[in-house]
């Protein structure tokens, strides 16, 4: 059975290493055939510790990868084969041999480049005090540009050409110089040589592989970001350029023949974070203080890492933006334990009256996330929940925030830290935490 795994918050809720354990097969069960990535591009940070003490923060390359797991970067990423060859040296350094030999690229992938990233931090800092929270690696920029000028985007598949290559570059580059002048980035030139040597170092395929992987055992498709920072679901503009829900997996399966064959698995923490500006309604300073981020913390682009109390209101919303789930994956249970005053929140308190709810909508209107932003921005914990520290009542009480069952919890970084996850097949149909419809207006 497939597993779609994705983030039900702002990112940062454990994917990588939910994704480590789904790879980490017990003795008599299917090995995992691939992990496939299915959004977003190097901007991603999934941590995972293995159990002998080794880290590696996963970008481009599967979580799986320490459990020898082959990696597929589809063609709806974005792929960035200078961060990527930066990824493979670290993991190659953790005892992966040959990284790049477990990795397929397909053709049709969009290329993030020096100009891209050059870009978007030229772009981040004039907007000065009023910045987006962009990680500054492009990813926005490809996005845009590809929208833009689809037939003149760089691909993968140029990388096979210099011819192809210098030609769609120099465009890139003179494109966005004539929009923002010059940019800190290497000559055309480097980038070609770096570029080809990427071609000659991984396995570039068409779009026949994936359905060939999908028949030869489990798959596990490994999100980015989170869904509160969807491009269309999330609170505007605070978001990525970047599908962060299901859809993006379901889209492959389908293009394989297999519609609706996986397990939607959605990862929660026991409390909320995010990494720079945007709406925290449960934002609480001494949650951040009292639980410590060995692997996350301020970041020159992003901003600070922020926590708060878990956010009821904006995990629903989350599952009912993406369409439900088949279950959760609950991290950092040992939290509440360490920081006893941890709660959930099931409440707002706004302007316009308490709101226990924040309604979803068909994707397409930004103005209207953008006045959802302005309301969650002046919204204030109103109502709240306190399991204590057994973690046990914890994976109940979000059971019932959430109308969802938890397949796997989380109690530590390694994958034996983890207990799950329990066999359930995926639905078609009613998926728990799903909604038939999308409500306009929240009820008072």
């Amino acid at each position: 059975m497939h597993t779609i795994v994705v983030d039900l918050g702002y990112g940062d809720a454990g994917k990588g290493t939910v994704v480590d354990r789904l790879c980490a097969f017990p003795p008599g069960a299917a090995p995992v055939a691939a992990v496939v990535r299915f959004n977003g591009g190097a901007q991603a940070a999934h941590n995972v510790v293995t159990t002998d003490g080794r880290h590696h923060t996963f970008a481009q390359f599967g979580s799986g990868t320490f459990s020898a797991v082959p990696t597929h970067l589809s063609h709806l990423m974005l792929v960035d084969p200078l961060a990527l060859a930066a990824e493979a040296r670290h993991l190659a350094s953790q005892a992966v041999a040959d990284p790049l030999a477990l990795l397929t690229v397909d053709r049709r992938a969009r290329l993030t480049t020096p100009y891209h990233a050059a870009a978007n931090r030229a772009r981040e800092r004039a907007r000065g005090s009023a910045r987006h929270g962009s990680c500054g690696m492009g990813i926005g920029e490809t996005a845009a540009y590809a929208l833009a000028h689809p037939a003149d985007a760089p691909t993968a598949g140029d990388c096979t050409s210099r011819t192809a290559l210098r030609r769609t570059l120099t465009l890139l580059r003179d494109r966005l110089t004539d929009a923002l002048g010059p940019l800190d980035a290497p000559p055309v030139d480097v980038c070609v040589d770096a570029f080809r040597a990427f071609a000659d170092h991984v396995t570039l395929v068409d779009e026949t592989h994936l359905p060939r992987l999908l028949h030869q055992g489990p798959v596990v498709f490994e999100g980015a970001q989170g869904v509160l920072l969807d491009e269309w679901h999330g609170f505007h503009p605070y978001t990525t350029w970047s599908t962060t829900t299901f859809d993006g997996a379901e889209t492959l399966l389908a293009e394989a023949g297999l519609p609706r064959a996986a397990l939607r698995l959605g990862v929660v923490r026991t409390y909320t974070t995010r990494h720079g500006p945007g709406p925290l309604v449960t934002e609480d300073p001494t949650v951040t203080t009292a639980l410590p981020e060995r692997h996350n913390g301020h970041g020159r682009w992003q901003g600070a890492f922020r926590g708060g109390h878990f956010d009821a209101p904006a995990h629903a919303y989350a599952i009912a933006a993406c369409g439900g789930v088949d279950g959760l994956a609950v991290t950092h249970l040992d939290a509440p334990a360490r920081h006893g005053a941890l709660r959930i929140v099931r409440r707002y308190r706004t302007p316009d009256g308490p709101m226990d709810r924040i309604p979803a909508a068909r994707p397409g209107d930004l103005s209207r996330q953008q006045r959802l932003t302005d309301r969650l921005s002046s919204a204030r914990p109103d109502h709240w929940q306190s399991p204590g520290g057994d973690p046990g009542a914890w994976t109940h009480a979000l059971t019932d925030a959430l109308s969802a069952p938890v397949l796997l919890t989380s109690h530590g970084p390694t994958a034996a830290d983890k207990a799950g996850p329990l066999s359930v097949r995926p639905t078609t149909s009613g998926r728990p935490g799903s909604r038939k419809r999308c409500p306009e207006t929240s009820p008072a």
